[in-house]
């Protein structure tokens, strides 16, 4: 891509005095901030309900044996899409199998007019949503190395691990295989710097605000490569 990497809010924004993660108040701020959009994570109630939540647990229960009437406060996946469907790039994080069906019906109702990407840690739901869906844009987050690899042999158009395991030898391979590349969790203005100098093309920050003040005059969404 051209000019400066995406920048993306880490569940909306992070920081001590900002709203809680994972909200729409949260993702409204960080687009405030001028974050071209935002990542959020999405599971799974025992009622059937995807839910905007990136823990286990929400205000004391698990939301995996949530039932009808428990967890209403916390925004749903069709919420998120539809609100901000025409504003921001979405980078959909699927904690949970299970989920595959809620996401393409939402991502057919409301289209993201600036591109996204379902991703998640998890193999098999990426496999899952590819054997159910050829247009889907999908996603493989990693933290370890030992793992690293399997984005090589994933039906995959993006490439998303821990700012930590990236090298510019990685950068370069992920674009040589033709897909696109961001990174997570940069929360430091010369890691994002450097990391935009070997052409990564998206970072996630904790921090909207100094994600956008390194990056002064924003980016244009990317769609894969």
């Amino acid at each position: 891509m051209s000019g400066h990497p995406l920048l993306l809010g880490h569940r909306g924004i992070r920081v001590s005095d900002a709203p809680a993660e994972n909200t729409l108040a949260a993702f409204d701020l960080a687009l405030k901030f001028g974050c071209d959009g935002f990542e959020f994570d999405v599971r799974r109630t025992a009622c059937g309900r995807a839910v905007i939540c990136h823990d286990e647990k929400a205000e004391g229960i698990s939301i995996a044996t949530a039932s009808c009437g428990q967890l209403e406060s916390l925004p749903c996946l069709d919420d998120v899409l539809s609100r901000y469907a025409t504003s921001a790039f979405l980078d959909i994080e699927l904690k949970v199998p299970g989920l595959e069906s809620d996401v393409l019906v939402a991502l057919r109702e409301h289209p993201p007019e600036r591109g996204y990407v379902v991703s998640s840690f998890l193999p098999e739901i990426l496999l899952e949503l590819r054997a159910r869906s050829a247009e889907i844009c999908l996603g493989f987050i990693c933290d370890r190395r030992k793992n690293l690899d399997r984005w090589r042999e994933l039906p995959v158009e993006y490439v998303i691990p821990k700012h930590t395991l990236i090298t510019s030898q990685l950068v370069q391979a992920v674009h040589s295989a033709d897909r696109t590349m961001l990174t997570w969790t940069v929360n430091d203005k010369k890691a994002m710097q450097r990391l935009a100098g070997w052409e990564v093309d998206g970072i996630i920050s904790d921090d909207p605000r100094l994600l956008v003040q390194t990056f002064p005059g924003g980016a244009s969404a990317v769609s894969g490569r």
